[in-house]
């Protein structure tokens, strides 16, 4: 189906399951809740949504979300299953937004549906006729940072905000000296008064390229220039020339068109912060997996995204983060179109203890490995702390338990007493 947009949901619905799936397809193109004169045979084959498949799961108690109806039959036994659904690429082009329309538009209104949430999208490769993907990916963000063999120690600033351009510049050139490779803003910190844009990158930047200077290494710093598009692309230009070597933008805060925009005009890795994804993808009843939203977003090109971490400090499985991150790394399109691969970033309550399982379950290091507290906490300071890191990962990618490689590395046997073993 390669001319086709292929979407996979999981439902909850006490409708018949094959009446329920034909609602779904004809809400989202063709259909409404009557049958109108213009809706001709020819029309409906033409532009009429598909239903693939219908997998049942099986009867559930309850039903997970308020607000659905029974069919008129008074049937009341809601049942799960899985439906994909295709749509000819002619009803709407290749448009991300207008594909997001069709796809995730009113199908959670539904009465019909006491659960509806979007797990997977294939799409076919016109769309990269009209959006660029990554610009630098894996391979460019590891030429630029210059580290190949092992994951980017990164971190975050913190704390969030409340520090001026001077006190965060600071704090960087903390982090510089501890031997990082990446350091990003929160992404709370874009340009407010007490800390304005204009004044903390060039702050930055300049401890940057004296450590460079002094050590011939260039840390990357992904600068929040979160904004109004005109923002955006003026706060870009600045990093640009300040020597910086990457850019950060909330995307759900912006929106695709404005990462479209972004993207065509930047000459710096664009790191994709997530943040407000939780109300898309933690219900499992509504909304949509990380599996489906980052597609969208690599396609408008962000270059890295945040996937949370193994045991992380939020409310996301495990299974869920590996899966993301191993999604990100995963080609959207086959040979020879690109793949659209983007660097994933582990964060949320980081340290050394996670690097084996995070190794072991992604079977890469292509990732950044973010720490705060995972860093700045261990008991001998910032620089023990990235090096029990790099230390965790050594011994996870040559095989070694980490209790082992402790018995010889001060540094990793200090974290993991601090952190848990």
């Amino acid at each position: 189906m390669t001319d086709r947009v292929v979407a996979r949901y999981w439902i909850e619905t006490a409708f018949p399951l094959a009446d329920a799936a034909a609602t779904m397809a004809g809400e989202q193109s063709t259909g409404t809740f009557v049958r109108t004169p213009g809706e001709s045979d020819e029309l409906r084959e033409r532009h009429a949504a598909r239903v693939e498949e219908v997998e049942e799961i099986g009867a559930v108690a309850t039903p997970s979300l308020p607000g659905s109806g029974l069919p008129r039959s008074g049937e009341s036994v809601r049942r799960a299953a899985y439906v994909t659904l295709s749509w000819p690429i002619e009803n709407f082009g290749a448009s991300l937004p207008n594909l997001l329309a069709a796809v995730a538009g009113n199908l959670s209104e539904l009465k019909a549906f006491s659960g509806l949430k979007l797990l997977d999208l294939q799409l076919p490769p016109i769309f990269l006729d009209s959006y660029r993907g990554p610009q630098f990916g894996v391979a460019g963000t590891r030429r630029l940072a210059e580290v190949w063999d092992r994951p980017l120690i990164g971190t975050i600033i913190k704390p969030s905000v409340g520090m001026s351009p001077e006190a965060t510049a600071e704090q960087v050139k903390l982090l510089l000296s501890a031997g990082v490779d990446f350091i990003k803003d929160d992404e709370l910190q874009a340009d407010g008064p007490h800390c304005p844009f204009d004044q903390r990158v060039p702050a930055v930047m300049r401890v940057i390229r004296d450590h460079a200077e002094r050590t011939g290494k260039k840390v990357m710093y992904a600068a929040n220039l979160t904004g109004e598009i005109d923002e955006m692309l003026a706060r870009h230009d600045l990093v640009l020339r300040e020597g910086g070597t990457c850019v950060m933008a909330s995307m759900n805060a912006i929106g695709l068109p404005a990462m479209k925009v972004l993207r065509a005009h930047s000459q710096l890795p664009i790191h994709g912060h997530r943040n407000g994804w939780g109300m898309l993808g933690r219900s499992p009843a509504i909304g949509m997996s990380f599996i489906a939203y980052q597609k969208l977003w690599r396609l408008a090109g962000i270059d890295h995204t945040h996937v949370n971490g193994i045991d992380n400090k939020f409310c996301e499985t495990n299974e869920s983060v590996i899966a993301s991150a191993r999604e990100c790394l995963t080609p959207m399109f086959p040979a020879p179109y690109k793949g659209c691969e983007v660097m994933p970033v582990f964060s949320s309550g980081q340290s050394a203890k996670q690097a084996p399982a995070s190794y072991a379950a992604l079977g890469s290091a292509d990732c950044i490995y973010a720490a705060g507290g995972g860093i700045l906490g261990h008991p001998s300071g910032p620089a023990a702390g990235v090096r029990a890191l790099q230390q965790a990962w050594e011994a996870a990618m040559a095989g070694v338990p980490l209790a082992d490689a402790a018995k010889e590395q001060r540094e990793l046997r200090d974290a993991l007493a601090t952190f848990g073993a």
